[in-house]
């Protein structure tokens, strides 16, 4: 047992984490703060496993979680990194369409775009994306110049500095395995220590739903991970890609498509993919956990949405499979793409949360017990969004626990 007792104890140590324990710690200076990371450094996973983009906020709902916070996020995190020396490069994006009959679709992301007030939104035809993308095809374009790219492991880094600056700890190889809420305090015990702590901020990403379980917290929401897969350009090819190039979201899925994404540390990424994988942090073909696959197959909300999209998963399963297929889906954005140009590239896991029904849900979602907040879905843009998702969970322990 620790001696010490904490205000507040954040679980995960990715940029949500790390960003909600930031802001507690300039909203609530004399708070004692405390970060568990199961992993032996920040932004072991979804954080530091992601494409590195600074989205916009243009394809989101107005009104949304995901649109006020991807807007109040970004501005943030520019700043941020500005102020910290982090390696980020406002670059600019453009979203394009491939076919004539996407160019609807293509009108209403822009005009939800302009709804969302993203500034220097602009329609571009095809001459105009060529000026700004030679390779790239399409039949109408979104510049979105506010878009970008940024190291989010190296603003974790940054982020953990400042919480130990203000007196706050981050303890590395804690993984939660239990969580008791007594009358006046959470009693929290990891494989190595137990803790006691005021309150307890649940930001554990692709794990958030076991922990909020081990808390006795019984959410309708389970994470199912999705892989993605990516290639990179070989150096001799990176003439091929300027900055960002998009194609339209997917109708049905909260997935953006497959990509090219200019890195903030170097390089080229292209992709991703999404097919399901039966580990949570399966990063290989042929990764698997027996548990955590029978977790998956055990639960209805799986196959329905299966079962639903069985046509879509079956064709990401193609290109995961075959590399000439995932060089097809490229071509659609960049013909001159070949699979000599192409090299395997890390891959990372992103935690959708599905419904019992089978219904992915896409916004940011919290449940909060007694002297618990569990954040059980933070996807995409939660990286862009991180500093002002911290903002809104200090906004929920002032208003729900009255500290």
């Amino acid at each position: 047992m620790q001696n010490k007792i904490y205000d507040f104890t954040i679980v995960g140590a990715g940029i949500v984490g790390l960003s909600t324990a930031y802001k507690l710690s300039l909203a609530i200076p004399e708070a004692k703060i405390l970060v568990l990371e199961k992993e032996n450094k920040v932004a072991a996973h979804q954080t530091g496993k992601n494409s590195g983009v600074i989205h916009s906020g243009i394809y989101y709902k107005p009104g949304s979680y995901k649109a006020k916070n991807c807007i109040n996020g970004r501005h943030q995190l520019v700043d941020f990194c500005n102020e910290n020396n982090v390696n980020i490069d406002i670059c600019g994006k453009v979203i394009v369409a491939t076919e004539e009959d996407e160019l609807t679709r293509l009108d209403t992301i822009y005009n939800r775009g302009l709804e969302n007030k993203i500034e220097g939104l602009e329609k571009i035809d095809p001459l105009q994306l060529t000026e700004i993308e030679p390779y790239a095809k399409g039949v109408g374009a979104i510049k979105v110049p506010c878009a970008g790219i940024v190291d989010y492991a190296g603003m974790c880094v940054k982020l953990k500095e400042k919480i130990v600056q203000a007196d706050g700890e981050v303890f590395f190889g804690e993984q939660v395995v239990n969580i008791k809420t007594k009358k006046d305090y959470v009693e929290i015990d990891t494989k190595k220590n137990k803790y006691r702590t005021g309150f307890v901020i649940n930001c554990a990403g692709l794990y958030c739903d076991h922990v909020a379980r081990l808390a006795g917290v019984k959410s309708p929401i389970q994470i199912v991970p999705f892989k993605g897969e990516y290639y990179e350009l070989k150096s001799e090819a990176e003439y091929l890609v300027n900055h960002l190039i998009y194609p339209l979201p997917h109708k049905d899925f909260p997935f953006l498509g497959v990509h090219f994404t200019r890195m903030a540390n170097g390089g080229i990424e292209c992709g991703p993919n999404a097919v399901p994988v039966f580990k949570r942090e399966g990063y290989n073909k042929l990764s698997f956990n027996m548990n955590e696959a029978l977790e998956m197959m055990n639960f209805s909300g799986f196959w329905k949405l299966s079962f639903k999209h069985w046509r879509m998963g079956l064709d990401e399963y193609h290109r995961s499979l075959s590399k000439s297929a995932f060089v097809k889906g490229l071509q659609k954005l960049i013909p001159s793409i070949r699979k000599e140009h192409l090299k395997v590239a890390p891959s990372g896991v992103r935690a959708m949360a599905l419904k019992e029904n089978g219904e992915i849900l896409d916004d940011f979602y919290f449940e909060i017990a007694e002297r618990q907040i569990h954040v059980l879905n933070a996807p995409s843009p939660a990286a862009t969004a991180g500093l002002a998702i911290g903002d809104e969970i200090v906004s929920k322990v002032k208003d729900s626990f009255a500290v």
